[in-house]
Parts: C-alpha cells; structure tokens; sequence
C-alpha cells in the first residue's frame, strides 16, 4: 500500500523529530492496511490520538472552550462521507467513514454526528484538551466571553485576531486545518482529512475539512489533502485543483505545486496540499512556514 500524510501547513512546529516520529509511525501503520480506505483511516486514527496535532486530542477550542473535530473521505469511485462540529469525539475520520458506508449523505453534523458515532460503537464523550491547548486558552488576553454570548465572543475574535488566524511567522500549527493522509494499492485510490479547526474561530465554525473538493478530493486519477488557511482553501476549493491537474496528466509533484501557486496568487493566504496518483507516484507543497510529510513505502 502507498501512502503519503501530511501533519498541516502553519509556523514552525515545537519538537519537530518528535513530530516527524508520529507521522511515520502513522504512516506505517496505514501502510500495513489492506485496502485504501483502512490505510487513510489507520493513518489518521494515529495522529487524531497524538496531542501534537491539530486533529482529535489536541484539537483547537472554539471561542465558547469547547473543541469541535471534522473529518471527511473520499474514494476514487467518489464515495464520500464527512463529519463536522462534533465536540467530544476523537476519531472524526471514522465518524465520516461510518457516514460513507452506512448512510445515503454525504455528511452529519454537530450533535446528530456524535450519536451516529456513538450507535456504531465509536468512542464519544472524550476530553479532547491537551495541556498545551489549555495553557494556550489560559493566557488569551483578553479572556474570551461567556460560552453563550455569540455577539460577544464575534467582537472579542474581530479584536483579538482580526477575524482571521494569525499567518506566517505568528502562525502555530493549531491555527490552521491538519491532518491527512492519501492512500492507493495501485488500482483503488482513497483520502482523508481531520482536523480541530481553527484557533478560536466562533463557536460552530466549519472549515475546509469536511468539504468535498477543499480538505480532501479524490478520482480515478489519485487524491489529495488539504491544510491551512481553511475559509481560502473553501474558495478555491484547493483538493480539487490539485487532483484536476493529476488528471490533466501531469505528475503529483507538479499538481500539488501548482495547485499550491493558484491558491497563492488567488488568496495570499498560507497552505499546503499532499497529492498521490493511483500509480502510488507522490507530491507534496507548501507555501507556509513548514508542513511535515512521510509517505511510504
């Protein structure tokens, strides 16, 4: 099985050999699976439970506290399934399989995901906070407002970070979209996107993730994943663009860096996209501080 992971597009990472570690580790595992739809998930699944993530635990809080997870995933044969908005809930990546293979939708949201997660035996209710995510809410300055005044923490997110995530050297991973992985076995072709969310985006904010085409995309062609300025990459709907250039027939590392200098010279904004044909051949840009990588074999 080949498969290619990305740990997100942002600023520069603490620990990054320890990060790498995860990622390959994650890898591994997916690369062990027997078909492509279990390689993404296994891959995901790893870095969903790592808190060096922005993706399951570790995930970013919204401006109300609380961490929301999104995942979506697509296959060749476009079966598609996501998940979004769901607090408690780890591995969002199974939550959207579970919508693919066993609902007519193509995606549930909110609190009606989490019961769909919890009748099909996926683990829900789980603190998805890390010591680093409460460290960082602790110092915000100002604190945010009152879980249930929505007016209130809007202006408190319009002032505090200009109603956008910080970019470039201010960047830190927890404030872009994360995780994804891109598998094929030669014939089939599956990907999977998951992530927190964005650092303090107003409570109920839905990113790039779990939308078809944005986080993730996938043809006969091959697939990618996407990560980083999430509102931008749903404008430019940034998957698509580099699996349309997979199937315009140029190689993976060319579709990912163009795709990558069309969303730059649209938006100005920071992301980055991992990208693999059904051969297995893969690619991977960015345009951001860094986004780790591993692929194997």
């Amino acid at each position: 099985m080949h498969v290619i992971t990305h740990g997100g597009a942002g600023g520069t990472v603490d620990e990054p050999a320890a990060r790498q570690a995860v990622l390959d580790e994650a890898t591994e595992a997916g690369a062990r699976a027997d078909t492509p739809v279990d390689a993404v998930v296994e891959t995901v699944r790893v870095l969903e439970s790592s808190p060096r993530f922005n993706a399951g635990v570790g995930g970013a809080r919204q401006s109300d506290g609380v961490v929301r997870t999104d995942a979506g995933i697509m296959t060749n044969d476009r079966a598609v399934g996501a998940a979004c908005a769901m607090p408690g809930v780890e591995h969002a990546c199974e939550v959207a399989r579970v919508v693919m293979e066993e609902t007519p939708h193509v995606c549930l949201s909110g609190v009606h995901a989490v019961d769909l997660a919890a009748a099909f035996g996926i683990e829900t209710g789980v603190d998805l906070e890390s010591e680093a995510t409460r460290e960082r809410w602790a110092a915000l300055d100002p604190a945010p407002p009152a879980a249930d005044d929505l007016r209130g923490q809007l202006a408190w997110l319009t002032g505090t970070f200009g109603g956008s995530a910080p970019t470039g050297a201010d960047a830190r991973p927890e404030d872009y979209d994360t995780v994804g992985a891109v598998a094929t076995d030669g014939e089939r072709v599956a990907t999977c996107t998951s992530t927190g969310g964005r650092w303090a985006a107003l409570a109920g904010r839905v990113g790039d993730v779990p939308q078809v085409g944005s986080g993730f995309f996938a043809t006969h062609a091959g697939g990618a994943s996407a990560t980083g300025a999430g509102e931008d990459i749903v404008r430019v709907t940034l998957a698509r663009r580099a699996v349309d250039h997979l199937e315009l027939g140029r190689d993976a590392e060319t579709a990912a860096t163009l795709a990558v200098e069309e969303f730059e010279d649209i938006t100005g904004s920071e992301a980055g996209v991992v990208v693999m044909d059904r051969d297995g051949e893969a690619g991977s840009a960015f345009n951001s501080s860094g986004m780790q990588t591993s692929r194997a074999p």
